[in-house]
C-alpha cells in the first residue's frame, strides 16, 4: 500500500487522485508541522477538509503529529544557520528529514510501506538504485530541493506528477470535484509567517550578531568602511537592495566575514562565483559513474550550469565552467548529469569569487 502525503494545497491532492485512479491501494497522511496561528487554516478544519476530500476518492486518511519534530529538526536549524551567517534551505532539509523520513515511518503503522507526494520531479530504478532527475515541467522542477533524500528512502518514493506540467493541475482535480483544502500556493517556507524572515528571526530567542561594518572589497586585500549594518543575518550574498549604502554604483553583498562581523560588498563585475565546496553529502550516484561535465545547481532559482565536480574525502569541490551568481553558504549545491539526473546533493560550506 502506498501513503500519499497531504499538504492540502493541489498537486499532493491530485497525486493522490492519480493513483486511485491507476487501481493502487492507497491512503492519505498529513503530517502536522505547525501549530495553528493567525492568517493560517486552523489543524481541524484542514484535517476535517483533507478527510473529505479522501472520502470521496473512497480511501482512509490519517494525521500524523510532527509538531516537536518539525522545530528541532528544521525550524531549530534554520534559526541557527541564520545566526552563523549562513543563508539556510529549510525545504530540503524537510524533505529528507521530516517527509521521507519520519512520515515515511510513520505510515508504515498505518500499513503502507511507500510514499508519494506532489513534487514534480522523476524517479526511475535503475542498476545502481533508484535515479531521481528532474520533472518534465521544468519550470516547476522540485528535484533540486529533494537533492538531499536518500537513496534508500527513494527506493520508497513517487512521484505521480513526473510528467505532468503545473498548469494542468487546477482544472484537473476540478473535472474531478476535487477543490483544495487551501487554494492557494504555499509560501516559501511556511514556518515564517508572510515571508518575513527579519521579524520571524528578530522575535526568537536565540541570539543574533548585532551590527558591524560594512567593508567595499575594491580589490583583492583591499576594503574600506563605506557603512553599517543591523546584523549579518539580515543579508545573504548576492543581495543588491537594502544594503544602505550610497555608491556611484549599486553594491552587492560578496561575503559575511563572521570573525570580523563584517559584511563585504563590491560592484556586480565582482559578484560572481566560481566555484563551490560543499559537505554533509548525499551521494545519489556512484562518483565514479559520473560524467566528466557535470551541471551544478547552487540556488533555487538557477538553472543548472556547466561545471567540473570532485570529491576530496567528505566534501565536494565544484569549478563552474564560466562564473555564475553569487549562492550563499548554507544552500544546497545538486549535481545533474545531461539527462536531467541528480548525481548527488550537498550543503554549501564556502563560495569562491571570480576575482
Amino acid at each position: 500500500m502506498i501513503a500519499v502525503a497531504l499538504s492540502g494545497g493541489r498537486d499532493s491532492l491530485l497525486a493522490l487522485a492519480l493513483l486511485k485512479e491507476a487501481g493502487r491501494r492507497a491512503i492519505g497522511v498529513h503530517g502536522r508541522f505547525l501549530p495553528d496561528a493567525p492568517g493560517r487554516m486552523p489543524h481541524g478544519e484542514l484535517a476535517r477538509e483533507l478527510a473529505a476530500r479522501c472520502a470521496a476518492l473512497g480511501v482512509a486518511f490519517h494525521a500524523v503529529d510532527l509538531r516537536r519534530e518539525f522545530a528541532d529538526l528544521v525550524v531549530a536549524p534554520f534559526i541557527r544557520a541564520y545566526a552563523g551567517g549562513r543563508t539556510p534551505s529549510p525545504c530540503c532539509l524537510c524533505n529528507a528529514a521530516l517527509k521521507f523520513g519520519l512520515l515515511l515511518d510513520r505510515a508504515g503503522a498505518f500499513g503502507a510501506t511507500r510514499l508519494a507526494t506532489g513534487h514534480y520531479a522523476r524517479l526511475a530504478h535503475g542498476p545502481d538504485g533508484p535515479a531521481l532527475a528532474r520533472g518534465a515541467d521544468a519550470g516547476k522542477d522540485q528535484s533540486y530541493f529533494l537533492s538531499l533524500v536518500p537513496r534508500d528512502r527513494l527506493a520508497r518514493a513517487e512521484f505521480p506528477l513526473a510528467g505532468w506540467s503545473k498548469a494542468r493541475v487546477l482544472d484537473e482535480l476540478a473535472a474531478r470535484g476535487l477543490p483544495p483544502p487551501l487554494p492557494g500556493e504555499s509560501q516559501e517556507v511556511c514556518f515564517v509567517p508572510g515571508d518575513d524572515y527579519h521579524a520571524f528571526l528578530a522575535a526568537g530567542e536565540v541570539p543574533l550578531p548585532g551590527p558591524g561594518p560594512i567593508l567595499l572589497r575594491e580589490a583583492p586585500g583591499r576594503e574600506r568602511e563605506v557603512g553599517r549594518h543591523k546584523g549579518l543575518w539580515r543579508h545573504t550574498e548576492g543581495q543588491r537592495r537594502g544594503l544602505g549604502v550610497a555608491h556611484a554604483e549599486p553594491l552587492y553583498v560578496l561575503a559575511k566575514d563572521t570573525g570580523r562581523n563584517a559584511l563585504i560588498v563590491g560592484p556586480a563585475a565582482r559578484a560572481r562565483c566560481a566555484g563551490v565546496t560543499a559537505s554533509r553529502l548525499n551521494l545519489l550516484a556512484p562518483p565514479e559513474t559520473w560524467p566528466e561535465a557535470v551541471l551544478a545547481k547552487c540556488r533555487s532559482r538557477q538553472d543548472p550550469a556547466p561545471a567540473r565536480a570532485a570529491l576530496a574525502g567528505d566534501a565536494l569541490d565544484i569549478a563552474f565552467a564560466e562564473p555564475c551568481a553569487l549562492p550563499a553558504p548554507g544552500q544546497i549545491a545538486a549535481l545533474y548529469d545531461a539527462n536531467g539526473r541528480v548525481l548527488a546533493g550537498g550543503v554549501i560550506d564556502a563560495v569562491r569569487l571570480a576575482d
